[in-house]
């Protein structure tokens, strides 16, 4: 004789299944839904940016760089005699040297902001997060000129009133002239920085941009001192009219020539460099895969 078959006991639906039809039917997801926005990225970019210790490294020893440098060759200045001739040169001037140098900090940050993602892989889970390409470049760039600015911004500041403070003999410098040196320079260091960090989104090689980024700030001006061709003087001047450490040296009125940028005419130029800058990143990251 055969065995009696018992019917097998269906499981019982939870009870946020419960109801007619289909159980996936009236699924209802307990993990709220949002539609994820720029105001999202950016926030994961800004997690991203604080968490690593390359911002902290960079960073602080860009600080280092300008406030030590900016103050120390103000003491040089103000100690190298009993009674200095600063003639009309403003004491904010002094800050020059230190920015110069603490750029190559911005420019490595900027690199590492987008360049260090596709060497560790994280670019993946970042694109898997965010489908947006453009919007994750954008976060990016948002999030490092706010950090890149707000810290050169500081930094400038304490050099400008530290130089003024110091250099008691020479002439206190004007509205404009603090507005340039501080607003001004912290703008157009911000903008280098992200100028490096689009150009590491092309480039997908940390070592490859900053090598890239640090020869376009320094190749011109150093190429240009070594051309002594009268046929070959036309380029000499561009070279060193439009070389970045010319163009810092407008904001503090220290240009290296009497033609060329002045004003605010090198933020000008850095803007529409870094506008096609990140129309040429954007529209790369969009066509090729990560």
């Amino acid at each position: 004789m055969s065995t009696p078959q018992h019917p097998t006991p269906q499981p019982t639906a939870p009870p946020w299944q419960a109801g007619g039809g289909p159980s996936s039917a009236g699924y209802t997801s307990p993990i709220p839904v949002v539609r994820t926005h720029l105001g999202h990225a950016i926030a994961s970019e800004w997690t991203k940016i604080r968490s690593v210790r390359s911002t902290l490294w960079t960073l602080g020893v860009f600080v280092v760089l300008v406030v030590g440098i900016g103050v120390a060759v103000a003491a040089l200045v103000s100690n190298s005699a009993a009674e200095p001739d600063y003639g009309d040169e403003s004491p904010l001037s002094f800050g020059f040297f230190g920015v110069l140098l603490g750029i190559m900090c911005v420019i490595t940050l900027g690199v590492l902001t987008t360049a260090s993602e596709y060497g560790t892989g994280m670019i993946r889970t970042t694109m898997t997060a965010c489908p947006s390409r453009v919007r994750v470049l954008a976060a990016k760039s948002i999030v490092f000129f706010a950090v890149a600015f707000t810290v050169t911004f500081v930094s400038v500041l304490l050099v400008g009133f530290a130089d003024v403070a110091m250099l008691g003999g020479a002439r206190q410098p004007t509205g404009a002239e603090w507005l340039k040196a501080t607003v001004g320079v912290s703008l157009y260091v911000a903008l280098l920085g992200l100028i490096s960090l689009l150009v590491g989104s092309v480039i997908r090689h940390s070592a490859g941009a900053i090598t890239l980024m640090i020869a376009l700030v320094l190749a011109p001006l150093v190429i240009a001192l070594f051309m002594f061709s009268r046929a070959l003087e036309w380029l000499r001047d561009g070279l060193f009219e439009y070389s970045i450490p010319n163009q810092l040296g407008v904001f503090y009125s220290t240009s290296l020539s009497d033609t060329g940028p002045s004003g605010w005419d090198p933020l000008w130029i850095a803007i529409g460099v870094t506008a096609v800058a990140f129309a040429g990143a954007a529209a790369l990251l969009q066509r090729r895969d990560v």
